[in-house]
């Protein structure tokens, strides 16, 4: 049954899109249904339900605002298309990691954070002699709510001797100061202390101590003449003598070097090598926890802010279960179990002493404004209401996401942990929440990277999406979400100039009519019994006492030589022991660091990943080279692209920088670059558009 068969209000009718590949693309498209996009990868089907019907959505909801409003917003741009009727306001959940820093959490994302610290703004118990606080404090993300020891990040870091000096057999000149940058400058301030008088030639565990602290820890900055290429005896020589220097060096210590890079470089490999010198430990203040302690001292069902945030979520809605329903009295007991706790007691000291200083050095009395010492153990009847409302409304949240199979993420869980798949969902579970309806959401591959028995929670969450009177755009692969949709919409046939066609756009049974149509040979098909024997593995990979992330003490071994797949629901611990723990692992048994991301931004503080525990047993005898594929994006800048990223375009450059015309204006490769300056148009800087 064709979408030209029923009444056309009821659709989104498109006319003539020709946004990438799209070839003049009319289709109509169901409203308040579930609908499919499907079709080879490269097909186009993103092209019509992103860069057309989304785009088009978000162009005519920015003419409504004003153009200060527009600044502010991330534009996907006017889609190529003649005409759409028909569409509603549009929201996209697309496959993309959040927000790069290591501060961006689940609790943020999902603005479940919010709620918490209202909670123990409002309803917490605090210790004597303590003011109430407001929910700022409660941050660490905040100047009130974070440690001043760590400053909201829970790690302390330190440079030491040992994380710059890895090895203390090497002499200076063998690099034994590994923190020291790569290449010139590296030589520049070995070169630098060869002019200071330093001996470079003595093995560094040999050399004085004061002269160790000084290379490495020093915040002097001499600036001598160097000679680079001079022998140190010739140094010497030429010092005496004031020969004319090749340039004058300024010196800068290993440690003021490492902080000062990653402090201020814009580039996230260096960022991420000068991080790897940093030695990170838990805050001993807060005990990782990033609040100050007067937050930390206040609790709610007998537990602080930064143990309730560390609970798993479903873990977290059994503690405020009582609450939400009224029964204070559980948590009036839990609350007092912990108030006789001795490690209570000595922050509560602390926090009173630190008040009572404060309100000292103000110039006031050692008592005045301090609040009575007596607590009541009831809660009065405003925090009651209070408590009972923000617990209900927390517990409701939680539950949409343990229906979308989220329940094991805690609130603290650092968002560039999480994969595409996981903040994909958690976006979804606030729009479920929001209780809008006419609007059209439009998903990029929901399933991706889910067990079944997730993608079953899912699918049921987008059916409640749905029966609030609002329509699901899926861009899918996945078999079952196709069988469960109200409407497919198939692109094709191929991929790129052979794609950009509506093969058929109708319920999923129709699908089957369509020969041309690669979808439907594998929607319909009947499996296939296996046709050959596996393979028999060459050997065995063993990880012994395997202690990572939600991995304890693990022995596992891996066959060799053929193909292997590790298969659990979400959370079950694979990409911990597959992507982290093996990588690491065997990448420190082959003697070098696992491949940088280089796509990865740039963080406000080091990569503080758990470090995996554990060895291998045996193995690595067949193993000569590790490469690791994932499914980041490929590129450091927007400019990047195909070409540049597999090198294709160095080679391009060459012909171009051989040519006539090329030689007499004297243009090398450069000039033919959009990634520097005397290559890129000026007026775009290289990005091949302006926005006005």
């Amino acid at each position: 049954m064709r979408a030209a068969e029923h009444d056309t209000s009821r659709f989104v009718r498109v006319r003539g899109a020709r946004e990438h590949n799209l070839k003049d693309v009319d289709v109509d498209i169901p409203r308040d249904a579930l609908v499919v996009f499907s079709g080879v990868s490269g097909s186009g089907k993103s092209s019509l339900a992103f860069g057309t019907l989304y785009a088009e959505a978000q162009r005519r909801y920015f003419e409504s605002v004003s153009p200060y409003a527009r600044r502010l917003i991330d534009q996907v741009g006017v889609p190529d298309v003649d005409s759409i009727e028909g569409l509603p306001p549009a929201v996209a959940l697309q496959q993309q990691r959040g927000t790069p820093g290591a501060r961006s959490s689940v609790g943020s994302v999902t603005t479940l954070s919010s709620l918490v610290r209202m909670l123990y703004s409002r309803a917490g118990t605090y210790p004597p002699r303590q003011p109430m606080l407001y929910a700022e404090d409660f941050s660490p993300n905040t100047p009130q709510g974070a440690c001043p020891n760590c400053h909201g990040l829970g790690r302390v870091y330190e440079v030491t001797e040992k994380s710059m000096v890895p090895d203390d057999t090497l002499t200076i000149r063998e690099r034994a100061i590994a923190a020291w940058p790569p290449a010139w400058h590296g030589q520049n301030l070995r070169d630098i202390l060869v002019s200071l008088g330093h001996d470079v030639d003595t093995p560094w565990r040999e050399l004085p101590k004061k002269t160790r602290d000084w290379i490495l820890f020093t915040d002097e900055q001499p600036t001598v003449p160097v000679y680079p290429g001079f022998t140190p005896a010739e140094t010497r020589t030429a010092l005496r003598r004031k020969t004319e220097p090749a340039y004058m060096g300024t010196f800068t210590g290993a440690r003021k070097y490492v902080l000062h890079t990653f402090a201020t470089t814009q580039s996230p490999l260096m960022k991420k090598r000068v991080s790897r010198f940093m030695v990170g430990a838990i805050c001993p203040l807060c005990r990782g926890k990033r609040l100050k302690r007067e937050a930390l001292a206040v609790t709610f069902a007998g537990l602080d802010i930064g143990t309730l945030a560390r609970l798993p979520l479903s873990e977290m809605a059994e503690v405020l279960k009582p609450a939400a329903s009224g029964r204070f009295d559980a948590i009036k007991a839990a609350d007092a179990q912990r108030r006789t706790s001795r490690a209570d007691a000595i922050v509560t000291r602390a926090a009173a002493r630190e008040d009572t200083a404060r309100r000292v050095a103000a110039g006031g009395s050692a008592h005045a404004g301090a609040p009575d010492v007596r607590r009541t153990p009831n809660l009065s009847e405003e925090k009651r209401i209070a408590a009972q409302r923000i617990a209900a409304d927390l517990v409701a949240r939680i539950g949409t996401l343990e229906s979308l199979g989220l329940g094991y993420l805690s609130l603290d869980r650092s968002t560039p942990t999480l994969s595409p798949g996981e903040l994909q969902r958690l976006r979804l579970a606030t729009q479920i929440r929001s209780n809008l309806f006419g609007v059209v959401y439009v998903l990029d591959e929901p399933t991706a990277g889910l067990h079944p028995k997730d993608g079953a929670a899912l699918l049921s969450a987008l059916d409640a999406l749905k029966r609030s009177g609002n329509s699901i755009f899926v861009v899918e692969h996945d078999l079952a979400t196709m069988r469960r949709a109200d409407w497919i919409v198939d692109v094709g046939p191929d991929a790129g100039e052979k794609g950009g066609r509506v093969l058929y756009s109708g319920p999923p049974d129709g699908l089957a009519t369509v020969p041309a149509s690669h979808t439907a040979r594998y929607l319909f098909a009947a499996p296939k019994p296996r046709t050959r024997a596996p393979r028999e593995p060459q050997g065995w990979l063993e990880l012994l006492g395997i202690t990572r992330n939600n991995l304890q003490d693990l022995d596992v071994r891996f066959p060799l030589g053929v193909l292997t797949s590790v298969v659990g629901v979400s959370g079950s611990g694979k990409s911990s022991l597959v992507s982290q723990a093996l990588v690491e692992l065997v990448c420190r048994h082959l003697g070098h660091e696992p491949a940088a991301d280089d796509d990865e931004p740039a963080r406000d503080e080091p990569s503080v990943a758990e470090e995996t525990r554990g060895h291998l047993g045996g193995g690595m005898e067949r193993l000569q080279r590790l490469v690791r594929v994932d499914q980041k994006p490929i590129g450091r800048t927007p400019r990047s692209n195909l070409a540049t990223y597999t090198g294709l375009f160095d080679g391009v450059r060459r012909i171009f920088a051989a040519t006539p015309a090329a030689r007499s204006r004297r243009y090398d490769a450069g000039r033919f670059s959009f990634n520097v300056a005397k290559g890129r148009c000026e007026t775009c800087e290289g990005e091949g558009f302006v926005s006005v």
